[in-house]
């Protein structure tokens, strides 16, 4: 399937992207003075630290950070007095955590010879970057033996709460032509400092994102693949208060996509700034060095913001974005920017403005397996307005050469929605893709016309909301509001407590073998 293009400033985009650059280059600086528990955490789960504390049913890792935290050694990192002590008493590093939730006291421990410790660590490292590696090999081999589906990509999402109910309702949509199955997370679970342990049966709005649930809903999809003779890809949500933990789960089991997004904490679920960008930086290079793709979440700022006057700052999201993904490793091919069919349908030319934004999105990032939102903001119990509004937006993606596309359900915006919604959306996307599969090959847009005027119009825009950003810094820009019309301040938010300030002391080998492996300098 090609895609049509439209003309751009090519020195607005280079100049756009260079802005992005030193907007975040102002924020790494500071992303790399800091760590968080959430990331000392995945450490741990790196390191193969697994299993919970007590009735209470309290991850070990948790456990094991608020005792270092408690002992004042939180600042030189969880790694070297996890691993000397893993030396001294001759155990490996999941009896030494199990030992300290016992009683264990780490500042009663002498310290090894560095080059014992040294070694030991070496090999813990490669023992952890190899487990993650495997797994995207068997990934890639399945993916090799069975076909990868043609673009777009149609995106389901199951969210009954219970995962076993998620896998019924993953397999029917994965037989009727799904290609991507999410399992929404129970509502609020980003805000949870800690992971849910095990399989879950009960959840709100979604199902809990736990190891032993990715390992379920994975085993299921690939029989379900098997039998239909397509690769089904996997996604759940790395964000909130424990995105590097989630991204280390998540490669563990072999899943292909994470909403991960630099800002997507700060401003819906307002989480701490330092917090959110210092934990998106590790979760995505785990992610990136276990080949998952991340999807941001653009598309949200048109939730709260209007989608014609607002859209510079989509574009302007998505570059700054895609600079923080480039800065922890990810290729353009793993970088699933976001943006959505948001606009008022009620707009005369709406479709024209929407097909232009579109066009903006894959001219950027064309190496980008860009994701594209429904409308839902819009949405009514009129379920035929509803289902019109979707098969405009399964046309405009299929024209305009998206790569990931949500599917638009009838009822989404009203309720968890039901089987025969998702059903419907399927009957829908298969027919439009079908039909209109290679549209985009026939059409070429007029030059100056009012898509290539739109686009472009839009771009000035981010760039002018760009160099602001870079004069003011990112920070400062989020507490003004530029993004989603919402401020957070940068000292408040949650999980702010959870951030701390390196020691010189402070060592975490599998972070510089996971930036030595990537590639990434600093």
């Amino acid at each position: 399937m090609g895609r049509p293009t439209i003309r751009l400033d090519s020195k607005l985009v280079e100049y756009a992207r260079s802005l992005a650059k030193k907007i975040t280059d102002d924020v790494q600086k500071i992303i790399d003075e800091h760590s968080t528990v959430s990331t000392e955490r995945a450490t741990l789960r790196l390191l193969g630290v697994d299993g919970v504390v007590g009735e209470d049913r309290i991850p070990l890792v948790n456990v094991v950070l608020d005792k270092l935290k408690e002992w004042n050694m939180l600042d030189q990192g969880v790694f070297k007095p996890i691993v000397n002590a893993a030396i001294v008493l001759d155990k490996d590093v999941q009896q030494v955590c199990e030992a300290i939730a016992d009683g264990l006291d780490l500042r009663t421990l002498p310290q090894p010879k560095r080059q014992i410790y040294e070694t030991f660590s070496q090999e813990l490292v490669e023992k952890a970057l190899t487990r993650i590696k495997r797994k995207s090999e068997e990934r890639d081999e399945l993916l090799r033996q069975l076909g990868d589906p043609p673009k777009p990509y149609k995106y389901l999402i199951v969210a009954t709460g219970n995962i076993y109910e998620d896998v019924v309702q993953a397999r029917a949509a994965v037989f009727q032509g799904a290609d991507i199955i999410a399992v929404i997370r129970s509502t609020a679970q980003s805000l949870l400092d800690y992971v849910p342990y095990g399989a879950t049966t009960e959840g709100y709005g979604g199902t809990y994102a736990t190891q032993e649930n990715f390992r379920i809903m994975r085993q299921a999809l690939d029989e379900a693949a098997r039998k239909v003779g397509r690769y089904i890809r996997q996604v759940n949500y790395a964000s909130g208060l424990c995105m590097p933990e989630i991204a280390v789960m998540a490669a563990f089991e072999g899943l292909d996509i994470l909403l991960n997004d630099a800002m997507y904490g700060i401003l819906f679920r307002d989480i701490n700034m330092l917090r959110t960008f210092t934990d998106q930086y590790i979760s995505r290079l785990v992610c990136a060095y276990a080949n998952i793709t991340i999807n941001t979440g653009e598309d949200n700022y048109l939730t709260t913001a209007d989608a014609i006057e607002k859209a510079h700052t989509v574009t302007a999201s998505q570059l700054i974005n895609e600079q923080f993904a480039l800065k922890a490793g990810l290729k353009p091919h793993l970088m699933g920017l976001g943006h959505a069919f948001e606009i008022n349908p009620d707009v005369e030319d709406s479709l024209l403005y929407e097909i232009a934004h579109a066009m903006l999105s894959r001219e950027l990032f064309p190496d980008c397996p860009v994701k594209y939102m429904p409308p839902t903001r819009y949405m009514t119990g009129n379920i035929f307005k509803g289902y019109a509004m979707n098969t405009l937006f399964n046309l405009v993606s299929s024209m305009t050469g998206q790569s990931i596309q949500l599917l638009g359900i009838l009822t989404e915006a009203i309720h968890t929605p039901y089987m025969h919604d998702r059903y419907l959306a399927l009957v829908n996307a298969n027919y439009v893709f079908s039909a209109a599969r290679h549209l985009g090959d026939e059409i070429l847009f007029r030059p100056n016309g009012f898509i290539e005027k739109r686009a472009n119009e839009v771009l000035r825009k981010a760039v002018e909301l760009l160099e602001h950003i870079s004069d003011v810094g990112l920070f400062s820009a989020i507490e003004q509001g530029i993004f989603a019309d919402i401020r957070r301040s940068r000292e408040g938010g949650k999980g702010l407590e959870g951030v701390f300030k390196k020691s010189e002391a402070y060592e975490n080998p599998i972070r510089n073998a996971l930036e030595h492996e990537l590639g990434v300098k600093r």
